[in-house]
């Protein structure tokens, strides 16, 4: 067991699109899910582990639990802020996400989901996060 903080986040700034908004010109529900994906994408990528170099380092990270608190509707044609923090890393992948109204920092949402690795040589969930991660992370440990 690894034990050290990290300090890992990111943090992406959008403007909501209309095809994004249900019929009342609020954000539907299941699109937050791709402003969340974009936050963790920058996030791996601050690691250079991003999609591609995951599977070229024989693993896969499929999203195997998620969560999702909606605190206040997000309208469409509004700049919201979106921070991804790393807050699990030894047996799986948990990010936390946050999403705040650009303009007044009000939090609007927040959420979680939580990634395995598995390896593709046999198609097996790993008990523990790969060496190969780990060392991606070692610059973000905090003593």
């Amino acid at each position: 067991m690894i034990d050290r903080n990290i300090n890992l986040i990111a943090e992406i700034t959008l403007t909501t699109a209309f095809q994004d908004a249900d019929p009342m010109g609020v954000i539907y529900h299941g699109n937050y899910f791709r402003y969340f994906e974009e936050a963790r994408r920058i996030l791996m990528e601050k690691i250079d582990y991003n999609y591609s170099e995951m599977q070229a380092s024989g693993y896969v990270w499929p999203v195997i639990d998620s969560h999702v608190k909606y605190v206040k509707a997000v309208p469409y044609n509004h700049q919201i802020r979106v921070t991804a923090t790393l807050s699990e890393w030894e047996n799986r992948l948990r990010v936390d996400y946050i999403i705040y109204d650009a303009q007044t920092g009000a939090r609007m949402t927040k959420a979680y989901t939580r990634q395995v690795a598995v390896e593709l040589a046999n198609q097996e969930m790993c008990f523990a996060s790969p060496k190969v991660f780990i060392d991606k992370l070692e610059p973000y440990f905090v003593d």
